[in-house]
């Protein structure tokens, strides 16, 4: 066993102090030193940009007014997508050590659930929590970060949803899981 308690958080967005605190909660009183390790996936540029360019076709279908696209600067979009996560990732280290933790972290642009993966097994790390925004349909059909990562790894897996406090995520069937 590690000389402290590591703890790999993946997590969608910034997380907000309260965020943070509920996370840093959830350790207290432990005999071991913990550790936070965050990753934050960077966004697809590309995907960005065909979203974007998917609304503005339906907006033609849709008789919205018109919007010429022009030239999209893809390198411009993915470096704002770098600059965001960057931003992101440093709000989330700043919260999480406003509420007492040690914490490092990443921007991953890997798959998220093979970044959480490798994380763990570097760190050799004893638990694993994600955080994030509800996604009922992926969870639904258990294709969402946290039924991934239950099947590949061995530590215990805990799905918290951010913005949200213990008491309103009560009763949504999400818990802590051993494999």
């Amino acid at each position: 066993m590690s000389e402290t308690y590591a703890v790999v958080l993946l997590v969608e967005q910034a997380l907000t102090p309260a965020d943070a605190a509920q996370v840093h909660s959830l350790h207290e009183g432990l005999d071991e030193p913990v550790t936070y390790h965050v990753l934050l996936p960077l966004e697809d540029a590309s995907a960005r940009v065909e979203a974007a360019m998917g609304s503005l076709a339906a907006g033609e279908v849709m008789a919205s007014p018109a919007m010429a696209p022009g030239e999209v600067d893809v390198d411009a979009v993915r470096q704002d997508c770098k600059d965001r996560a960057d931003e992101d990732l440093a709000a989330t280290l700043a919260s999480l050590a406003a509420s007492g933790a040690a914490a490092t972290g990443e921007v991953v642009s890997k798959s998220p659930v093979e970044a959480l993966v490798d994380k763990v097994g570097e760190v050799d790390g004893n638990e694993a929590i994600i955080l994030t925004r509800p996604h009922v349909v992926a969870e639904f059909f258990h294709v969402d970060w946290t039924s991934r990562a239950r099947r590949r790894l061995g530590v215990p897996i805990l799905h918290l949803l951010e913005h949200e406090n213990f008491d309103e995520q009560a009763g949504g069937g999400e818990g802590v899981t051993g494999l």
